[in-house]
């Protein structure tokens, strides 16, 4: 791998989560990481014709999970690389294959994005865990879902005071089932651990989401699907979150 950093902050992390990568998995294009000072600016990756770019906040890069947040964007690099239908399949064309004819609330399709990112963050970290000790990982998890549980919203918090999309019961139940699902997919959980107790909580606050049936569905993507396999998969999950219950009427 062929890695440069720059900007105000250390290259360690990144260097050293590099180092983890190639024992396993090789980039041919050139990694170009820029460790800004905007807060705002966690991680953001784009690509061009021999280069990957990894735009991360100082702040990101100086935390303890700044090498599994690299090891997590190396995947989504050779993802791209390799043409992996998590990381080509326009969402786009999911939504119209999904939804044509149907209308749909503003704040369910931006969750249907964040589903699909879930999705291709599954794929990437399917690349690193196993590379790299997760019990962080798992920290970050459960400290995100009790954030998000804890941040819900109660008969006397109207919808309008939501202020982020953690805040939404909805995708909350939807994150708890990625987060569950990613670490049963790894064994990296014991039954007893406090992440299903905060899953519980996120998928009573949402009872009209099917927490169990899409942490089946994330745990159980196909770890090579085929292009159309992939789009119909993204199809059938955008329909069971928009449409629930009313798909099967379909």
């Amino acid at each position: 791998m062929d890695i440069r950093v720059t900007g105000d902050g250390p290259a360690e992390p990144f260097l050293g989560a590099a180092s983890l990568f190639e024992t396993e998995h090789d980039l041919q294009q050139q990694v170009h990481i820029e460790i800004r000072e905007d807060p705002d600016e966690r991680t953001r990756v784009s690509h061009d014709d021999d280069t990957h770019r990894l735009v991360i906040s100082r702040q990101a890069a100086t935390s303890a999970m700044a090498r599994e947040l690299a090891l997590h964007e190396f995947g989504h690099m050779r993802h791209h690389e390799d043409g992996h239908p998590s990381h080509v399949q326009s969402l786009e064309e999911v939504l119209f294959l999904a939804l044509t004819g149907r209308s749909v609330e503003r704040r369910k399709v931006t969750h249907c994005y964040q589903i699909a990112n879930h999705v291709k963050d599954i794929y990437a970290d399917d690349l690193w865990i196993g590379l790299a000790p997760t019990e962080k990982l798992v920290r970050f998890f459960e400290s995100t879902l009790a954030a998000a549980v804890a941040d819900r919203p109660t008969a006397t918090s109207p919808a309008w005071k939501r202020l982020t999309p953690a805040a939404d019961p909805d995708i909350t139940a939807v994150n708890a089932a990625f987060a569950l699902a990613l670490c049963e997919r790894h064994d990296l959980l014991d039954r007893g651990h406090r992440i299903y107790e905060l899953a519980r909580v996120a998928a009573r606050d949402a009872p009209e989401v099917g927490f169990e049936t899409f942490k089946h569905r994330f745990r159980a993507l196909d770890p090579e699907p085929d292009e159309s396999d992939y789009r119909k998969s993204m199809v059938e999950i955008t329909r069971e979150y928009v449409l629930g219950g009313e798909q099967a009427a379909d």
